[in-house]
């Protein structure tokens, strides 16, 4: 009689776990298959496999009255709550191209959001030597739009443009952002201050190999963009910020939302064993906080073959965000 391996406590056998064990750290050189990543870390086609946003009825109507509007959604939850993949998912469903992404942090400025111009590359390129015929490239070569500007200029259908963790940057770039985004339009000096005969310079983009015309230096909208703004708390906005956006929260998911989140994500068949998983993910979460995908990266695991009762394994993945934790 074949004996088979004694599954664990939390349902993996012995044999599957040394599967999962492609990392040994016995020094031994293997030529072993590296397993293919989650899904959401898939980077090589991500407007492919876009996993289905779960969002509540409330939350959908917020989203539809700002598109409705025009106004820049203000969101705010905690990490791993699905702000900034909201962004993802409006352009995946309304089908208005790959979103216009701006991480903000301490450095940031709205210029370098608005526009770039590389003033050194295009002194650089005048000293070369070149061949009488030969012209010289335009300056809309050494001009570049960041995320805010291409959002500005798009004159089809709106983009959307995510301002990721706005609150991360100096106290006053909302009212700076604000500006741009009720006025729909900024100005390019490097630009405005060309001859009659420049007076329509095709610039770059934020999108590869895309160019927009930009006429006398200015950058007006024709359609405003779909802005999704999000906010971890760590400070509050002016009022005049505020009340330009509509605020949406998002909640910590409850355990039928969970289970929805890792069907998208995985698949149905990865809730057959995730139970004790989403239990034991509730049950930590109700003492410290923890972010939806600490959640999916266990299932995952699960799926891998891993132990997750063992040596700390479970614990390491859900782990606590806040600094007590």
């Amino acid at each position: 009689m074949t004996h088979q391996p004694e599954p664990d406590a939390m349902g993996e056998s012995a044999a599957e776990t040394e599967d999962w064990r492609i990392f040994r750290g016995d020094g031994h050189r293997r030529a072993v298959p590296i397993p293919q990543a989650p899904p959401w870390r898939r980077f090589a086609a991500p407007t492919a496999a876009t996993p289905h946003y779960v969002i509540g009825r409330q939350e959908t109507d917020v989203v539809n009255a700002a598109i409705h509007l025009r106004r820049p959604l203000l969101v705010t939850g905690h990490p791993g709550t699905g702000k900034s993949s909201l962004a993802a998912a409006i352009a995946h469903e309304l089908d208005l191209g790959p979103v216009l992404h701006w991480p903000v942090n301490s450095r940031s400025t709205l210029q370098d959001a608005l526009y770039r111009y590389d003033a050194i590359g295009r002194l650089q390129e005048s000293n070369l030597h070149r061949a009488p015929q030969e012209a010289q490239p335009d300056i809309g070569s050494f001009l570049r739009l960041g995320p805010v500007g291409t959002a500005l200029v798009a004159t089809g259908r709106p983009r959307v443009l995510l301002v990721d963790e706005l609150d991360k940057g100096d106290v006053d770039l909302p009212n700076d952002l604000l500006t741009v985004f009720e006025d729909g339009t900024f100005e390019i000096p490097e630009l405005s201050r060309l001859p009659e005969d420049q007076a329509d310079v095709h610039v770059l983009t934020a999108d590869p190999h895309q160019r927009a015309k930009v006429t006398r230096g200015m950058v007006r909208c024709v359609e405003f963009p779909l802005v999704v703004i999000t906010s971890n708390g760590e400070r509050d906005f002016p009022p005049a910020f505020r009340r330009r956006c509509l605020p949406l929260h998002l909640g910590d998911p409850d355990e039928a939302r969970l289970r929805e989140i890792i069907a998208g994500h995985l698949g149905p068949g990865a809730l057959a064993d995730a139970g004790d998983l989403v239990q034991a993910f509730l049950a930590k979460r109700a003492v410290g906080e923890l972010a939806t995908d600490q959640l999916l990266n266990a299932v995952f695991l699960r799926h891998g073959g891993a132990r997750l009762d063992a040596e700390g394994l479970l614990k390491t993945v859900l782990h606590r965000l806040n600094a007590d934790g």
